[in-house]
């Protein structure tokens, strides 16, 4: 949903003066200031599981991950957005002295709800493409078991698909490797949730 006055163009000062300001997160898009909606029990599960086990892996190391409220911003197409976890590595580039806007994200990691799925698969994805320093896409789906990471070869970038909780997330390029089992730890999916009598 977009905020702000209708058939106003904001630019990016504009946006950040407002953001930081506001109570709530919104994504700054070709001019448009635009609300982002809740998440889920299991969109939040999901994200907290993915922290913990990139904090507990990368403690020590050269790369740091953030979930939820670290903005990125991409500087070749002037999006503003807030993935759900980011990891960087090495020094940290921001974009200003306030330090909540992220330059050079290593890797990306969106949740899929229904109303994001098709932006973070399209045109937020072609948006990310444009981070020179960004190396691993990953998406992940709550409402079933099924992880898709894109790696970064060249101009191209390549799938794979796991779809079993046996199956492990090997993120090479913060050298991590996640089984699936605990980035679905006390997710329930739609077909297991039950249903109370008298509820709706």
């Amino acid at each position: 949903m977009t905020v702000g006055a209708p058939g106003i163009t904001y630019t990016p000062a504009e946006y950040l003066q407002l953001e930081r300001a506001a109570e709530t997160k919104s994504e700054y898009r070709a001019g448009q200031i635009v609300a982002m909606t809740g998440a889920s029990l299991a969109h939040n599960r999901i994200v907290v599981n993915l922290d913990r086990q990139l904090g507990q892996k990368l403690q020590g190391g050269p790369c740091e991950a953030f979930v939820n409220d670290l903005r990125v911003r991409v500087s070749r197409t002037g999006l503003y957005t807030y993935p759900d976890v980011v990891v960087t590595c090495g020094e940290i580039h921001l974009e200003d002295d306030h330090a909540d806007t992220l330059l050079n994200p290593t890797v990306i990691i969106e949740v899929l709800s229904p109303s994001t799925e098709a932006y973070d698969r399209g045109e937020k994805f072609a948006h990310y493409q444009r981070l020179d320093s960004l190396q691993e896409y990953v998406l992940v789906s709550q409402d079933r078991v099924r992880v898709e990471r894109y790696v970064r070869q060249g101009d191209l970038w390549v799938l794979s698909e796991l779809s079993a909780l046996e199956d492990v997330l090997q993120i090479d390029a913060i050298n991590c490797s996640v089984p699936l089992r605990d980035i679905y730890e006390r997710v329930t999916f739609p077909s297991e949730i039950p249903v109370v009598p008298g509820e709706s």
